[in-house]
């Protein structure tokens, strides 16, 4: 019984295999890479924000009446 078409069906679905888990690896990373960017961003802008209420509620200041008073 020859086994040789059998080992070259096992080798390409093996090589398949390979490079099919090289690039999802691949994608992974470079999500990886983007998701820290977007949360580096997504810090920063919640940082703005706080700096902005703390400036916008730092003018309590009592305001004039208005004139049709």
């Amino acid at each position: 019984m020859d086994n040789e078409p059998r080992w070259i069906e096992l080798e390409t679905r093996l090589a398949f295999q390979e490079h099919t888990l090289g690039e999802l690896s691949r994608i992974v990373h470079e999500q990886r890479i983007d998701i820290d960017a977007l949360r580096l961003r997504l810090d920063r802008a919640l940082s703005d924000l706080g700096s902005l209420r703390d400036s916008l509620a730092g003018d309590a200041a009592p305001e004039p009446p208005p004139p049709h008073y």
